[in-house]
């Protein structure tokens, strides 16, 4: 089992519990935390260390296989799979572009200017 993968469940989050579980998977992935070939937790220990049902957990795993994030492997469990460099640039781009649009709404609605976000964004990757 790998010991680097942490996952925290939220009853407030207003997402199921799949959906928490699966998105913080991906988020790994996408991060680097999880690489290509890294061993996830069996369905049945994940759900036992978080208290859900197996039917949750087995959810959560069946939809980052269908969307090529995990592979299973008969008889030896579920492994993250290799994930293709320009693949992952383009899901982080559209992740950026759906925060950045989020921004772009809140600006609007708060009279702020696109140079003051322009400079924001700077400030942001100078600190960063």
């Amino acid at each position: 089992m790998i010991e680097r993968m942490e996952i925290i469940i939220s009853n407030s989050s207003g997402k199921a519990i799949y959906e928490q579980i699966e998105g913080q998977i991906r988020d790994q992935i996408m991060s680097g935390v999880l690489k290509g070939g890294d061993p996830l937790p069996s369905m049945r220990s994940l759900a036992q260390d978080l208290k859900i049902s197996l039917i949750t957990t087995k959810r959560a795993y069946n939809e980052l296989e269908a969307e090529g994030f995990i592979v299973t492997v008969a008889g030896k469990g579920c492994f993250v799979a290799t994930q293709d460099p320009a693949l992952l640039h383009e899901a982080n781009l559209r992740m950026a572009e759906d925060f950045l649009r989020r921004a772009v709404e809140v600006a609007e609605r708060g009279s702020i200017t696109k140079e003051e976000l322009k400079e924001i964004l700077d400030i942001l990757y100078e600190v960063d």
